[in-house]
């Protein structure tokens, strides 16, 4: 950030305010010596806030949809369809194991949501939804995840429908590269979009459309070639010349490693195990990883990325579970032991009970000041793998 930004910031965020300041107060405090619970109590606090942010819509336009987050400049935000799109996979997953069938309830309606927000086109809105949003690849892509969980899960071919159109949207947009230059978020290509390649692969498999396979493939091809020979991947952050946050980098690994398990291509699959595997080692012994990571593996920046270490528990855990690695066991648990050691169980105030800050410290520079619901989303994620020992979302067939 320039100098004038670091001056802007209390007018933007308004630290003065008592919640606000008492969530910054903690921070400088640190973390040591905060109780955390097992694992299902904090899974039940992470959803429990899931739906306080579903039900903060309730009565809106957007009703049905989850709260993209609450943050210090401006409260409860509107619903996302992005990552309502993916929530719907984590509610249907938590029902059974809390004994809490509302959640598949919840998710139906989300569900719901998601369908009268596609477009005639097949794409779904980014942003959040509102009149004239412009579609966005990465978004539309995690919303075929949810449409994929409803189809799956709850038997909706309804859900199914969207999903292929929505995939041939995907398609159709796509460059001769295997990339996609257009519909992106600030207009350049991005190695992450292999999370909605997933997406588009398992479409394919499951609908019998070969067409969305193939265009899987080409993204992912192109994602290779975007890969040092350290493992670290270029193109893979929101801005030219930034370093990827965790966030990003993650993404990107989850997406090779569940694209490589239905393909059953190795490359794809060493891709991601070995980005893992230097992350692992980059790891401290508290479970702590840095918020970012420039070229040759740097870190970039003295905050945690929370969303983006719940999202590496989540590639941890599955390594271990496709490769049969236990070497990544260890790094998972350290991951899920540092989150609960953050993840307040007991606040009086709601925005703060059992969610997930995007940084830790609140400040740092991913989701800055802000409680994001898709950390919230990896942290039961990761919970529900820890609990169950079985993949999230539920593995579909590499085959057929």
């Amino acid at each position: 950030m320039t100098p004038l930004e670091w001056l802007r910031l209390p007018l933007r965020y308004r630290p003065w305010r008592p919640l606000h300041l008492r969530l910054v107060a903690a921070d400088l405090w640190g973390r040591e010596g905060r109780p955390h619970a097992d694992h299902r109590a904090h899974l039940e606090a992470a959803i429990d806030w899931l739906c306080r942010a579903q039900d903060r819509r309730d009565g809106e336009r957007d009703a049905g949809g989850v709260a993209a987050g609450w943050s210090f400049e401006d409260g409860w935000l509107p619903a996302y369809p992005e990552t309502t799109g993916y929530i719907i996979e984590t509610f249907i997953a938590a029902a059974p194991l809390l004994g809490r069938p509302e959640l598949e309830r919840r998710a139906a309606r989300m569900i719901d949501w998601e369908l009268s927000l596609q477009g005639p086109d097949g794409a779904f809105p980014g942003h959040f939804g509102e009149p004239g949003s412009r579609p966005v690849i990465f978004n539309t892509g995690q919303i075929m995840h949810g449409m994929l969980a409803g189809h799956l899960a709850l038997g909706r071919d309804d859900c199914l429908e969207a999903a292929v159109r929505a995939g041939h949207w995907l398609a159709r947009h796509q460059g001769a590269d295997g990339a996609w230059h257009d519909y992106e978020h600030n207009g350049i290509p991005h190695v992450y979009n292999t999370r909605a390649t997933w997406a588009l692969l398992a479409t394919g498999r499951v609908a019998g459309e070969a067409s969305l396979v193939d265009a899987a493939k080409a993204h992912l091809e192109w994602a290779l070639a975007r890969r040092e020979g350290d493992g670290w991947f270029r193109e893979n952050a929101f801005t030219p010349g930034q370093a990827p946050f965790l966030h990003t980098i993650a993404y990107a690994i989850r997406g090779l490693l569940e694209c490589g398990r239905l393909l059953g291509d190795e490359r794809y699959l060493s891709a991601a195990e070995d980005a893992a595997a230097v992350l692992a080692g980059c790891q401290r012994a508290d479970g702590w990883l840095a918020g970012a990571y420039g070229q040759g593996w740097r870190p970039a920046g003295t905050y945690c990325c929370l969303t983006g270490l719940a999202q590496m528990v989540l590639d941890w855990q599955r390594l271990d579970q496709i490769r049969g690695d236990a070497r990544f066991a260890g790094p998972a648990r350290l991951g899920l032991d540092y989150l609960e050691s953050l993840h307040r169980l007991e606040d009086p105030a709601d925005p703060v009970r059992g969610g997930v800050a995007g940084s830790y410290p609140i400040w740092g520079a991913y989701s800055r000041f802000e409680f994001p619901n898709w950390a919230a989303k990896f942290f039961a994620d990761a919970l529900i793998m820890a609990l169950t020992g079985r993949p999230l979302p539920a593995e579909i067939e590499p085959h057929g």
